[in-house]
């Protein structure tokens, strides 16, 4: 039997189906919340997804559930590769600190070493800010990725005559050098966020009241450094202040090993 006519009634008794177009059924399952994304999931993707939002809204931001929105899955769905935010932290780090490593080649000078890890640490430092917020110097994370740093820098110190707990110093005051710069880089982003404030707005609005402490007449050495600067003023530069942190801090370094052999260690 042929169906009816377009607009015409069914005869009585008749069931007429009428099939849905076949583009309405993958229109259905396209529109369906993280269909695809939940089969791609992965531990992997959860963690560079939870780095994406923290670098670029700081940790403060990072949740589960930010996370599973980047990711266009269901709320829960990361639960499944990482068992909570503070384990996923954790991830993050040890990821973001893995980014980077060492020439296989190391070169002979010890300084030379030690410039290495520097500056490769500061690297990583001005990828992730967030990474300088995680602990204090006194809980180092127990991570693989981070520990890569620890390693290379230990091995340049050693050979220097230095007992293992002044080689630790060293490798902490190292470590906290960068550290303790890199605390301001997301610091910084927030305060700016928060006041819409750049650095240079900032020193224009506290101008005023710096120049009434340096012209009090209490505070001399302050004064006579300020007023040394002249019109150009002073520019704060983080960049600057890592290569001068590191070259007094390596010269010292050097001090304490011709010490060191002086006194026979």
């Amino acid at each position: 039997a042929l169906p009816p006519a377009p607009g015409a009634a069914a005869p009585p008794g008749d069931r007429v189906r009428v099939a849905a177009p076949a583009s309405r059924d993958a229109e259905a399952a396209r529109r369906r919340p993280g269909a695809g994304a939940e089969r791609e999931l992965t531990r992997e993707r959860v963690v560079r997804a939870a780095i994406e939002i923290a670098d670029a809204e700081g940790l403060p931001a990072l949740s589960m559930r930010g996370v599973a929105a980047r990711l266009g899955v269901a709320a829960m769905s990361p639960y499944r590769y990482v068992g909570s935010k503070d384990d996923l932290i954790l991830l993050m780090a040890d990821a973001a600190f893995g980014e980077l490593g060492y020439p296989g080649d190391a070169p002979e000078g010890w300084r030379e070493r030690l410039e290495i890890a520097g500056r490769t640490l500061w690297a990583i430092f001005r990828r992730h800010p967030w990474l300088a917020q995680l602990s204090p110097l006194g809980r180092p994370l127990a991570l693989p990725g981070l520990t890569v740093h620890a390693d290379w820098a230990l091995a340049a110190l050693d050979g220097l005559g230095l007992d293992p707990a002044t080689v630790l110093d060293v490798h902490i005051l190292l470590y906290s050098h960068v550290q303790g710069l890199a605390i301001n880089l997301e610091r910084e982003a927030q305060i700016a966020a928060a006041t819409g404030l750049s650095e240079e707005q900032w020193m224009d609005v506290q101008g005023p009241a710096l120049s009434a402490i340096a012209g009090s007449g209490r505070y001399p050495a302050f004064a006579k450094v300020i007023g040394g600067l002249g019109e150009d003023g002073y520019d704060f530069r983080l960049d600057d202040l890592f290569e001068l942190g590191m070259r007094l801090l390596l010269d010292g370094v050097t001090c304490l090993a011709e010490r060191s052999r002086a006194s026979g260690r």
